[in-house]
């Protein structure tokens, strides 16, 4: 599944595509919303904005589209007339008179009005978006404290996304290394520092996600392990997906676990002191 920086990079791809412009041309595959494709078309486009993994698209219209990727879904974009190659089933488009706004595969679509958008069923239960500029670490600090949260393990609460919206799995396996801490323990068993060291990775590790395009390791690891002739896949992560290579820092084997049924990695030497 997408996470918050791949679903922050659609949102700019479509901010260049459709904010400013009028819709000439709306589609919508399910019959529940075809009644909105009149009543859209001319709409001017006035912002995208992501809340976690959901995108929003606002209207002067007064109207907002809502759309959630889930596992498969996926953003296309092509020329006035034109649809891209591809076997997947066409879900919602948004024409201006010169380019095309494609979703495909997705299902979780909804068309809102502005007074209902925050009572939207996804949006009313999630946690502060973990890609807020306005997000301090010192909130996701005192969040970890809170009651809903602290006796439950990282590994999980990670993939709340009513804790942290955006967080997916390789992010939760990526902050938690970056924070030295291990997955399996509670926010309750850990001191005031190791949690705001958790706080400020949580920031860090997903920022530097989305303007590094999916890419979790510092730009100086990188260029290392560039001039080494290691692949995206092999320099992208410090520890997810990279079971049975060497850690980065100290060359301890990665482990892979289980938790929850979804896979979460760790190196067994840096995340053991928590």
């Amino acid at each position: 599944m997408p996470e918050g920086p791949e679903i922050k990079h659609a949102a700019d791809r479509l901010s260049n595509v459709l904010v400013g412009k009028h819709l000439v041309n709306v589609y919508f595959f399910t019959e529940r919303l075809k009644k909105y494709e009149i009543v859209l078309e001319g709409a001017k486009v006035n912002s995208i904005k992501t809340r976690g993994k959901a995108l929003l698209t606002y209207l002067d219209s007064g109207h907002t589209i809502y759309c959630h990727n889930q596992l498969y879904g996926r953003w296309y974009f092509s020329k006035a007339g034109s649809l891209p190659k591809t076997q997947r089933s066409l879900r919602m488009a948004l024409d201006t008179s010169a380019e095309r706004a494609l979703l495909y595969s997705a299902s979780d679509i909804d068309v809102l009005q502005a007074t209902e958008v925050d009572n939207h069923p996804f949006l009313a239960k999630i946690g502060p978006d973990v890609l807020d500029k306005e997000l301090a670490w010192n909130a996701i600090s005192t969040r970890l404290l809170d009651e809903k949260f602290t006796k439950r393990q990282l590994a999980s609460l990670f993939l709340d996304q009513r804790f942290l919206a955006g967080i997916g799995n390789y992010l939760r396996s990526e902050i938690l290394f970056d924070a030295q801490v291990n997955p399996l323990k509670k926010p309750k068993e850990l001191d005031r520092k190791t949690l705001n060291n958790i706080a400020r990775s949580s920031l860090k590790i997903s920022h530097r996600a989305y303007t590094q395009k999916g890419v979790t390791n510092s730009e100086s690891l990188v260029r290392r392990l560039r001039k080494k002739g290691l692949s995206r896949a092999r320099y992208r992560h410090a520890v997810f997906g990279r079971d049975g290579l060497k850690c980065y820092v100290c060359e301890t084997v990665i482990k892979k676990i289980s938790v929850g049924n979804r896979r979460l990695y760790l190196c067994p030497l840096c995340q053991s002191e928590n």
